[in-house]
């Protein structure tokens, strides 16, 4: 069950001290093809005209809600990279932290590691910050499986996840 959240004015201070890791829009399939290569999206699973539409629903949502964000960051990997872009929310930063390891293209011990190290460095009292990464990185974090474009909102301070429905906002 996604959490409701009440709506607001402005919407910003309920996000303060939280990062929003949202799964990458949809991208048919699953993994990569053989042959994958982090620096050419011709070899990757990427985003179809349906993950492309997806992604502009979710930016024009959250920027009808006036969230601002502190940061925001991307997996290497093309689908993620072209969903932050596509949300249309600000200058987008690739960050290895948010890779995937599904199929080993990414250690998943350093990957995480990365990603812990940043989460600890945030400013628990500063504006969200937005992660698009995959399946398997949220789920490693917060503990819930999410599908394509979903988002999770993850509490610096309590470490505690709960889904945000985009509904609510």
């Amino acid at each position: 069950m996604l959490a409701s959240l009440p709506a607001t004015a402005d919407n910003s201070d309920r996000f303060t001290g939280t990062v929003l890791f949202m799964r990458h829009a949809l991208a048919p399939g699953t993994g990569d093809p053989s042959g994958f290569l982090v620096d050419d999206c011709r070899t990757q699973r990427n985003l179809d005209e349906t993950g492309r539409r997806q992604a502009r629903a979710i930016g024009a949502k959250l920027a009808a809600a006036n969230l601002t964000f502190s940061g925001i960051y991307s997996s290497y990997w093309c689908r993620c990279l072209e969903t932050a872009q596509i949300l249309g929310l600000g200058a987008v930063t690739p960050f290895d932290g948010l890779n995937s390891f599904f199929q080993g293209y990414a250690p998943r011990d350093a990957t995480l590691s990365r990603l812990r190290a940043k989460l600890d460095s945030l400013p628990r009292t500063a504006p969200a910050v937005l992660m698009v990464t995959h399946y398997v990185t949220i789920e490693a974090i917060t503990g819930l499986s999410v599908r394509s474009g979903e988002i999770v909102v993850y509490d610096l301070k309590t470490g505690t996840a709960r889904k945000l429905a985009l509904a609510s906002l």
